[in-house]
């Protein structure tokens, strides 16, 4: 997700997502003919993410369905997420607690051009919050609009590149990614696995967030496609410090 760390180091579900977008396991080198029926089939990916840091906790859940042919190629998609997060209420002892809810359904369409996938999708965004204060519980629900976009291209044999970014009302919302990878040597694995730097960076009111870390993309286990990511990160509310996130894909 775009925004949010937590109070414990737990391991994230990403893509975007936060995982990555569904296009990206499409970019193999080789397959069988019966895998190539099967990934012609595909219509629905569901997705995940948790990311941890010392003040917030994030999770999210979501689904990508065709509304036309299937993933493998051009159509109409829609999109649809939900996610939670626990954080510190207030900068200043005693810090109270927090917790916010989001979901997001949008509309939208995604082009391929060879192994290259581009998407763009517009719709509602919603956000609730209970926040404990001083003088009693806060309650909130706000409701907007968001503009999102997304990128899976394989520029050259060996490298890939995933960039997504998103523009919401809520607080004029505005958040980005870029995370460039190379192939990994096989040697010690037998999938296409890609690791690289990635930058990230949000907005949203006064508030401001900057991370510069590295990610590891790709990988494949009990039945599901993995991605792993962590570095530094800066707030302006908040001193320098590390996050991780873990982020997965399932294509069905």
């Amino acid at each position: 997700m775009a925004y949010g760390w937590g109070l414990a180091w737990a391991v994230p579900l990403v893509a975007v997502l936060t995982a990555g977008p569904a296009g990206g396991v499409f970019a193999q080198e080789a397959e069988t003919e019966a895998e190539a029926e099967e990934r012609a089939a595909l219509s629905t990916v569901l997705f995940g993410s948790l990311e941890a840091g010392p003040a917030k906790t994030f999770v999210s859940l979501g689904m990508k369905k065709a509304l036309t042919g299937s993933l493998s190629g051009s159509g109409f998609r829609t999109l649809l997420k939900v996610g939670g997060a626990q954080e510190q209420a207030q900068r200043q002892r005693p810090h109270g607690v927090a917790y916010k809810s989001e979901s997001q359904a949008l509309i939208g369409y995604e082009w391929r051009i060879g192994d290259t996938f581009l998407s763009l999708y517009a719709g509602s965004d919603h956000e609730g919050e209970q926040r404990e204060l001083r003088n009693g519980l806060l309650y909130r629900n706000r409701y907007g609009a968001r503009i999102q976009g997304d990128l899976w291209m394989t520029p050259q044999p060996g490298t890939m590149l995933h960039a997504g970014a998103y523009a919401s009302t809520l607080d004029h919302r505005r958040w980005g990614r870029v995370a460039p990878g190379w192939l990994l040597p096989r040697g010690w694995l037998s999938q296409d696995v890609y690791a690289g730097p990635e930058v990230e960076a949000y907005r949203a009111g006064d508030y401001t967030k900057l991370r510069l870390g590295l990610h590891l993309t790709g990988l494949r286990l009990f039945g599901v496609v993995w991605r792993l990511s962590g570095g530094w990160q800066r707030t302006s509310d908040r001193p320098s410090e590390a996050y991780a996130t873990l982020g997965v894909h399932w294509l069905r």
